[in-house]
C-alpha cells in the first residue's frame, strides 16, 4: 500500500512539473516566433530535442527495447503528438487570437475525457466531471475577462485548426495512456521526439527551398537569447514534458492527466507577472481559484474511477 501511495504521488508531481514547464513555455515561445518563422522555430526545437534524447542511447546509459513492431504502435501517438498538434496549433494560430486560442486549448481535458471514457472505459463520477468543467470554465473565464475572446465568422478556418489541435492532443492523452504502460517514458519520447525533428525539419527545409531561402535557416542561431529560448523548448519543454506526461499517464487515469494542462495557464499568468511585471487583476484570481479547485476535485481519492478492465 505505502509503495502504491508514493508511485501515485510521485505521477501527480510529474504531472504539476508538466503543467510548471508549460506554462513557463509562453515566455520562451514569444522570445523565438519573433526571430524566426514559426517551422523554422519547430524544425529548429525539434532538432535539439531529438539530439537531447539521443544522446542517452548513444553513450549506452540507456538501451533501446523497442522493435520494429513496436514502433510502429508508438507511431501514431507522435502523429498526434506533436505534428499534427504543433500543426495545427501553429498555423490556427495565425488566423485567431491568443483568446480564442486559449479557450479551445482549455476544453483539451473535457475531450481527453470523453474519448477515455469511450476508448479506455474510463469511468468517473458526477463530482469529477464537475470538477473538471470547473477548472475549463476558470481558464474560459480568465480569457473572458482580458477581452478580445468573442469568436468572429472571419476567424472560422483559424478556429478550426485550433479546434483540431485540442483534438489531436486529447487523442495523444488516450493513446499514451495504454502505451505508457507498457513502454519506458524515454523509449516513447525518441519515438515520438523523433517524429518532430523528421516532420518539422522537412516541412521547414521545403518551405525554404520554395523560396531559395536555405542560406536563411540557421541565421536566427546568431542571437543568443533565441538560442536560450530554443534550448528550453527543445530540451525541458518539448522532451521534459513528454518524459513527465508518460510516467503520470503510466500510473494515472488519461482524464486525471490531462486536467493539470489547466494549471499551465495559471502557471504562465505566474510567470508574466514576476518575469514580466504584467498585471494581475481579481478575474486573474477568480479564474485562478476555479482551476485550482476543479484539479484538486478532478483528482481526489475519493471516488476514485475505475475502469472495467480492473
Amino acid at each position: 500500500m505505502k509503495n502504491a501511495t508514493q508511485r501515485t504521488a510521485a505521477a501527480y508531481i510529474a504531472a504539476i512539473a508538466y503543467a510548471v514547464i508549460i506554462g513557463f513555455s509562453f515566455l520562451f515561445v514569444k522570445l523565438t516566433v519573433t526571430a524566426a518563422h514559426p517551422l523554422d522555430v519547430l524544425a529548429h526545437r525539434f532538432s535539439i530535442g531529438f539530439i537531447a534524447t539521443a544522446v542517452p542511447f548513444l553513450f549506452g546509459w540507456v538501451h533501446i527495447r523497442i522493435s520494429l513492431r513496436d514502433l510502429w504502435r508508438i507511431i501514431p501517438l507522435g502523429l498526434f503528438s506533436p505534428v499534427l498538434f504543433f500543426a495545427f496549433q501553429t498555423y490556427g494560430l495565425t488566423n485567431t487570437s491568443s483568446s480564442e486560442a486559449g479557450i479551445i486549448l482549455a476544453a483539451v481535458p473535457i475531450f481527453t475525457l470523453l474519448l477515455a471514457s469511450y476508448f479506455l472505459k474510463e469511468r468517473t463520477s458526477i463530482r469529477q466531471k464537475l470538477s473538471l468543467i470547473l477548472s475549463v470554465a476558470g481558464v474560459v473565464f480568465i480569457f473572458a475577462m482580458k477581452g478580445g475572446s468573442s469568436f468572429s465568422t472571419a476567424n472560422l478556418g483559424g478556429i478550426f485548426l485550433l479546434v483540431l489541435s485540442a483534438l489531436s492532443f486529447a487523442s495523444y492523452s488516450v493513446l499514451a495512456r495504454p502505451l505508457a504502460q507498457k513502454y519506458k517514458p524515454l523509449e516513447i519520447t525518441f519515438v515520438t521526439i523523433g517524429m518532430g525533428f523528421i516532420v518539422f525539419i522537412a516541412a521547414s527545409l521545403v518551405r525554404h527551398a520554395t523560396e531559395g531561402t536555405i542560406h536563411t535557416f540557421f541565421q536566427p542561431f546568431a542571437h543568443p537569447t533565441y538560442v536560450l529560448a530554443l534550448v528550453y523548448l527543445g530540451v525541458l519543454s518539448s522532451v521534459g514534458t513528454t518524459l513527465l506526461s508518460s510516467f503520470a499517464f503510466s500510473r494515472l487515469e488519461a482524464s486525471r492527466v490531462s486536467v493539470f494542462s489547466n494549471l499551465s495557464t495559471l502557471i504562465s499568468i505566474m510567470a508574466g507577472t514576476l518575469i514580466l511585471h504584467e498585471d494581475v487583476t481579481i478575474y486573474h484570481w477568480i479564474g485562478a481559484i476555479m482551476i485550482v479547485a476543479g484539479v484538486l476535485g478532478t483528482n481526489r481519492k475519493k471516488d476514485q474511477p475505475k475502469t472495467s478492465q480492473e
